[in-house]
């Protein structure tokens, strides 16, 4: 397929299409389109920045419109990807086509929400939290529903979302097209794959770990307290708009309150922010309101912005698969970009599995192979010298320890051969003892229990 005009599709949908300005599809648009279009089921894997959105919303449409009873169910992990898709979908529903939408993501008025609903919304957008509180409600009804799409499912997998997804799927009925889409394709999503889909059509563009080639990469080695200062020095030395990501959301207000005090036109967005205020902060980074955006990873899949030139990794991500998102959200639709990565000696270990995801070739340096079995051969000398401590723990607790027994047992542990110590005092000496120590002991008794004579008094002192 070289161009959109030469798919089988209404020309309602072909006229918005063009209007809105979409000429030349993308490899994994232009693979999964036609196939789509078919009824067929579709497995598919590109990487970010590909085109995925506009690969399933172009068929939806021309389903629904063919099918005025139809709807559709769009399902994406977070609220920012759910409201990007939904303006991907209204850039080609205009109003000739006019087809009813909802958006439900949470942080937004559920009363609004429910107007959408009444009025034969036929576009599901949403998160998978936010649907379950509608079918809960009842103000949801997916008895229609003939065409599904899992959007970043590994994202969703990962987020802890599988229990949610598979009570959706519940109240979706069993003849209808599931188009699931995702970066990586990791066993549980082959899993789902299986139990959900109806011979799928297996889609892949690209290399699933290797990042877009066009990005830049760079790494920094640098300590911990160093990092916000040199920071600074790349904010000055790059042009353009730069997202930072940073590990946890109090990192995140923390570096945009120092960079503001800095005079630096910064902002934050993470998971603790409301949706409305999220949705003021990407709309300021996108008009280039503000310069810098510090980001969690919530911000790693999703954010579609043409702007960012520059990604600067603060920190590295949890999990190897996330710096790829992350770097991803630069060079987008075929740009240039720059992706930075500071790397303290704590690093070290994340890094190596992130370097061996891109390249499966990559070995480590010798020094850092040294070090590794320097490290593993102390804490293996540890690990003996607890052992021989525990054993020696366990003799002396040993019920059938006695004398003959520590007299013979004295030459392991390095004890006295002195034989005052052992077996001197015969059995009489010892009853004799414990006679002593029994008298004394009474005797203390009885000393205890004497009164004192009845015409007893103090006398007063007198000068």
């Amino acid at each position: 397929m070289i161009n959109f005009n030469e798919l089988r599709i209404e020309n309602k949908l072909k006229s918005s299409i063009k209007y809105a300005d979409f000429k030349v599809p993308t490899p994994i648009q232009s693979k999964s389109i036609p196939i789509s279009l078919t009824g067929k089921d579709i497995l598919g894997t590109a990487q970010t920045g590909t085109g995925k959105t506009l690969a399933f919303t172009i068929p939806m449409i021309n389903k629904l419109i063919l099918d005025k009873n139809a709807m559709a169910l769009i399902i994406c992990p977070t609220r920012e990807l759910a409201s990007q898709v939904m303006q991907t979908v209204l850039k080609l529903n205009v109003r000739e086509i006019g087809i009813g939408n909802a958006l439900l993501i949470g942080g937004e008025s559920m009363q609004k929400q429910l107007k959408k609903l009444k009025k034969r919304a036929r576009i599901i957008v949403g998160t998978p939290g936010r649907i379950n509180d509608h079918l809960k409600r009842q103000s949801l009804n997916l008895s229609k529903v003939s065409y599904l799409v899992l959007d970043e499912t590994d994202r969703m997998l990962d987020m802890g979302f599988t229990p949610q997804i598979e009570l959706i799927l519940k109240f979706i009925p069993k003849n209808h097209q599931t188009l699931l889409f995702s970066a990586t394709l990791p066993n549980n999503i082959l899993r789902i794959s299986e139990k959900y889909l109806n011979n799928p059509e297996r889609i892949a563009v690209g290399s699933l770990s290797t990042p877009i080639e066009k990005i830049k990469q760079e790494t920094f080695q640098i300590t911990q307290d160093k990092k916000y200062h040199e920071l600074i020095n790349q904010l000055v030395e790059r042009n353009g708009s730069i997202l930072v990501f940073v590990k946890t959301k109090h990192g995140a207000d923390k570096i945009v309150k120092r960079l503001k005090y800095d005079g630096h036109s910064a902002d934050a967005i993470h998971g603790n922010l409301r949706q409305s205020k999220r949705e003021r902060v990407i709309n300021g980074f996108r008009i280039g309101k503000s310069r810098i955006l510090v980001a969690t990873d919530v911000a790693a899949r999703g954010l579609d912005i043409p702007l960012i030139q520059h990604v600067i990794n603060y920190d590295l991500p949890q999990v190897p698969e996330d710096y790829i998102h992350r770097i991803g959200r630069t060079g987008r639709a075929g740009k240039e970009g720059s992706a930075l990565t500071f790397l303290t000696p704590s690093d070290r270990s994340m890094w190596n599995s992130i370097s061996k995801l891109i390249d499966p070739n990559f070995r480590p340096s010798q020094d850092e192979q040294k070090r590794k079995f320097k490290d593993k051969k102390k804490h293996r000398g540890n690990f003996n010298n607890d052992k021989k401590l525990k054993n020696k723990k366990k003799f002396f607790r040993n019920k059938d320890f006695t004398k003959s027994n520590f007299k013979n047992k004295k030459k392991k542990f390095g004890f006295t051969n002195n034989p005052k110590y052992f077996e001197k005092r015969s059995s009489n000496e010892v009853l004799e003892v414990s006679n002593k120590k029994k008298s004394r002991f009474e005797g203390k008794k009885k000393f205890k229990k004497r009164k004192r004579p009845k015409n007893f008094s103090f006398k007063k002192f007198r000068k």
